[in-house]
């Protein structure tokens, strides 16, 4: 569980990255279109771990492996941004957030047992 302190630096955190992102992404990632989706923090404020969401780019794994060859990068560009309101800039983790792949795959298998179920129902001629 996260304190609100954590809360309140991640949100903080996940604002300055979407406006870093937004401005300078292309020069990681041309054409793609990254999204923070969630930062969590530790206790100490001292690591950040930052889920991205990718769009319009075929090998996520890659996109995120560039973000983090830039972490560094990214990390000063953060601390030029929150420097008066932080006094530890974290050392940034960039992950991928999978849980629009999931949400997209559970979605996948109950449409499939929907179908199926309305076709054991018509074979079996029972109004629904």
């Amino acid at each position: 569980m996260e304190s609100k302190r954590q809360q309140k630096f991640a949100g903080l955190l996940q604002e300055e990255l979407a406006a870093i992102f937004q401005r300078e992404g292309a020069a990681y990632l041309p054409n793609t279109l990254v999204t923070i989706t969630k930062v969590r923090v530790s206790p100490d404020l001292a690591v950040a771990k930052v889920f991205l969401s990718f769009l319009n780019t075929t090998n996520t794994s890659l996109s995120v492996a560039t973000v983090n060859a830039h972490a560094g990068e990214i990390r000063y560009k953060l601390g030029a941004r929150i420097r008066h309101q932080a006094r530890v800039i974290p050392t940034l983790s960039f992950f991928v957030d999978d849980t629009n792949e999931y949400v997209e795959h559970m979605d996948k298998i109950f449409d499939k047992i929907a179908k199926d179920r309305n076709a054991a129902e018509e074979s079996n001629g029972k109004p629904e």
